[in-house]
């Protein structure tokens, strides 16, 4: 009996065992991840680190000493290019590994690996877009070229030099909890990081839903709810700019877009609000006499940051700024001798074209008058627990063909992606944008931003700047396809030759401005010029909203400060708003309200137009001209299985406006005939009825910063790991456009002069580590609207209190 008892315990022992070492779906191995020695618990880090440490690591060429401030922010000083590139990268992986590691296999289609089968369908996604196809071509155009070759080998030196020295308990949390390794980093992966951001910014697509919309209204409607140039504009490149070029010969439309643009049309979504600003102001706009120049890039905000702050400094550059975990250079920021931001243009870089295969082995396409050979390109995917998933992708010579039928398109999501066509897209082609980040990290003046930016190919980017000799300017700026004018606004024939692209702009004659007479240049996503500008960039925006603003408040300003641009980074007036409310509430008939609505009606009527955190008039109106938009256009552009593209705020402004007796106000639904007053009425009824359904009569419970959902997420969505709500102020057509998690991920400002002084902040910290101190230290200070003066040394040994530990690297 002894015996039995003592099976049954030793059985139950090994079960529990093996069990607490097993991973059960996406649960970590529970004996593992609890491991004192391996376990989650070696992740807590200490706010206090080793003031001095030295480390003796293979590869490197010389000595690299690194000083850490308050933040823990890195101040890498090297002796060689070489070992500064090396050092960035170690660094970076010793704070962000595990994002670099998850961002890259997200890019390439590789999530499978570790997550399993729920993943499957992005990973397709990924592949079948081209996304190991275009960075495979970016890196054989930065290996051609013996700076940038260097740049990336001497980096990626430095993150396996990093991963190499790992052992499982030291693994970032992440990896425990997911229950794999990190692996070596390739060259590669810094191509995928270049390629995550084409898509996140330059890899939306309205032809489908605009192709829909054609086929179901015809060309005079469309034409007439998607203009080519918007109502109200404030374009980047100031109204009335000379062209000083004599410009290429415009491509002739083909002869299927014609046919398109008519009434006997027989042709077979990109998301609104990515948004960043920029500026700089002239010195005679400043208090110093010196241009200040301000940035803040709108991306998707997480835990870890999306940058990574960092100064790096050799014999031959030293500058300050953040990077991207993964790549080397400073993206954003300055040196002793200029400074430059970033916002996106929305160049019309990717076209889908139809494509017409012989048979249904879909072995050949027409084009050209003649069947040409498809290329198959055999995807290989890895499934967590399962076989590799084999997917072979068709391609033409226009790129791939993302779903050649309904059987490869995944029955939920991609609705703007329409089957049977073929993706030319920019991020396909070989290019060396890294070159330009390294030539304006050297940069000395206007001259050299001008030849760094001939490097840039995409995404697209609205380049401003400004130098200590007292230049600013501006650029929209990339690689942008020669095209004749709305070539790419609907699906295009794939078999016309005249529908290809006919070549590139040349880069001097990329749209730019130097020191205008009114004293600043800027941009807010709008429009890049006005229609004199002889190339077609694109045929839409983003509204003109923040970019008025921005020009109204900087064409007011004088003797302007740092302090300056920083509270106008946080202003949240609604130009819209300004626009559209004293219309609507004159549709407003008080004597057919009930009590809540009068109430309502009151506080809307004396709103400031301001979306401050604790106004209750920003949520009536927010939601009043959402539900007015939506009651507009829903019923005629929300087609269940069909995708379609709704007009603009721009076109709606108009309508109610200018058209306040249009037809497509009238509710086709009801005996009556509809008009704007009509409309207007039925939205604010509504949406104080669902105001006091949710949140009882006006009051606080109606304040926007109760209403609007504000969050910072963990880049996997691990609970506990982000901020969870909080308020704020903001909304996506302000200047501060925070809205859910989207908003300013850096914010900068740089002071010009003979001594350069730099300002920023980015909502978390460096560390990328849920147990450190500096995993969310900056977090409040840009919450509150507030900047860290940026710390930027001279040289290693110059002093600071606020420097407070040392690394010193050396070669082994």
């Amino acid at each position: 009996m002894k015996f039995i008892k003592a099976f049954i315990s030793i059985a139950i022992t090994a079960i529990l065992i093996w069990a607490l070492n097993t991973k059960f779906g996406a649960t970590p191995p529970i004996g593992t991840f609890l491991n004192p020695s391996t376990g989650f618990w070696q992740n807590a880090e200490s706010k206090h680190s080793a003031v001095t440490e030295n480390l003796e690591l293979p590869g490197l060429l010389g000595k690299v000493i690194i000083r850490y401030d308050e933040h823990r922010i890195p101040h890498i000083f090297a002796e060689n290019d070489h070992d500064l590139y090396y050092a960035q990268g170690y660094i970076t992986a010793h704070d962000r590994l595990w994002e670099m590691d998850i961002q890259t296999r997200s890019a390439s289609g590789r999530l499978s690996e570790i997550i399993g089968p729920k993943a499957l369908e992005i990973d397709r996604y990924h592949r079948r877009m081209g996304m190991v196809y275009g960075a495979e071509n970016t890196l054989r155009g930065i290996m051609k070229n013996p700076v940038a070759k260097m740049m990336v080998t001497a980096y990626t030196e430095g993150v396996n030099s990093y991963v190499h020295s790992l052992v499982p308990k030291d693994y970032p949390i992440e990896f425990k909890l997911l229950d794999y390794a990190p692996e070596d980093w390739k060259p590669i992966n810094c191509a995928f990081l270049l390629k995550l951001m084409s898509e996140t910014l330059a890899g939306g697509s309205d032809q489908f839903g605009m192709t829909n919309d054609l086929k179901r209204y015809g060309a005079k409607e469309v034409n007439d709810l998607f203009p080519d140039y918007p109502y109200f504009e404030d374009p980047i490149i100031p109204v009335g700019t000379k062209w000083d070029f004599k410009p290429l010969p415009t491509p002739k439309p083909s002869a299927s877009f014609l046919a398109e643009m008519t009434e006997n049309i027989k042709p077979k979504e990109i998301m609104e609000g990515i948004g960043s600003n920029n500026w700089a102001i002239s010195g005679s706009k400043s208090a110093t006499g010196y241009p200040i120049l301000a940035n803040d890039p709108h991306l998707n905000l997480t835990f870890p940051s999306i940058w990574y702050q960092v100064q790096l400094s050799s014999p031959t550059v030293n500058v300050n700024g953040v990077s991207l975990p993964g790549a080397p250079c400073i993206v954003i920021g300055y040196n002793q001798n200029i400074s430059w931001g970033v916002t996106n243009v929305d160049a019309d870089v990717l076209d889908w074209y139809q494509v017409k295969f012989k048979d249904k082995t879909k072995n050949e396409y027409w084009y050209n008058n003649q069947w040409n050979k498809v290329k198959k390109r055999v995807e290989v995917i890895g499934v967590r627990g399962r076989k590799p998933v084999i997917d072979t992708v068709l391609y033409t010579h226009h790129g791939p063909v993302v779903y050649e039928d309904e059987t490869k398109k995944p029955k939920n999501g991609r609705e703007n992606i329409p089957v049977g066509v073929a993706l030319r897209w920019i991020a396909h082609d070989e290019s060396d944008d890294l070159m330009c980040f390294y030539l304006l990290n050297r940069g000395k003046n206007y001259t050299d931003y001008r030849k760094a930016l001939t490097y840039y190919t995409a995404p697209a980017q609205n380049f401003v700047f400004a130098s200590s000799d007292k230049d600013i300017a501006i650029t929209p700026n990339g690689k942008f396809p020669l095209k004749f004018k709305d070539q790419g606004k609907f699906i295009l024939d794939g078999s016309d030759t005249a529908n290809d692209w006919h070549g590139w702009i040349p880069a001097d004659e990329n749209p730019t401005v130097k020191n205008p007479p009114r004293g600043f240049v800027s941009s807010a996503n709008q429009s890049s010029t006005d229609p004199t500008y002889p190339y077609y960039i694109n045929w839409r925006f983003e509204q003109y909203y923040r970019g008025k603003r921005i020009n109204d408040k900087l064409g007011a300003m004088q003797n302007a400060t740092v302090d300056s641009m920083r509270v106008m980074q946080m202003d949240n007036y609604s130009i819209l708003a300004q626009d559209v409310l004293p219309t609507m509430l004159k549709y407003l008939d008080p004597s057919k309200m009930d009590n809540d609505q009068l109430k309502a009606f009151d506080i809307v009527k004396k709103w400031d137009k301001h979306y401050a955190a604790n106004s209750i008039g920003a949520s009536i109106f927010n939601r009043w001209w959402g539900k007015f938009y939506d009651t507009l256009w829903y019923a005629n552009f929300h087609i269940q299985g069909i995708s379609m593209k709704s007009p603009s705020y721009d076109r709606t402004e108009k309508l109610l406006l200018t058209e306040p007796n249009s037809k497509w106000f009238d509710d086709i639904d009801t005996p009556v005939k509809e008009n704007a007053a009509d409309i207007v009425n039925r939205a604010f009824n509504s949406t104080i009825d669902v105001m006091v359904q949710k949140h009882g009569e006006p009051g606080e419970k109606w304040q926007w910063g109760h209403i609007k959902e504000t969050f910072i997420d963990h880049l996997a969505n691990l609970q506990g790991f982000g901020t969870g709500d909080f308020s704020a102020g903001g909304t996506g057509g302000v200047i501060d456009a925070l809205r859910n998690n989207n908003g300013p991920s850096w914010r900068m400002v740089v002071q010009m002069g003979p001594t350069v002084k730099g300002y920023g902040v980015f909502p978390g910290g460096e560390s990328g580590n849920p147990g450190s101190f500096y995993y969310r230290d900056m977090f409040q200070t840009w919450k509150d609207g507030k900047l860290n003066e940026l710390l930027f040394l001279k040289s290693a040994d110059e002093s600071s209190d606020r420097i407070k530990s040392t690394l010193t690297l050396s070669g082994k």
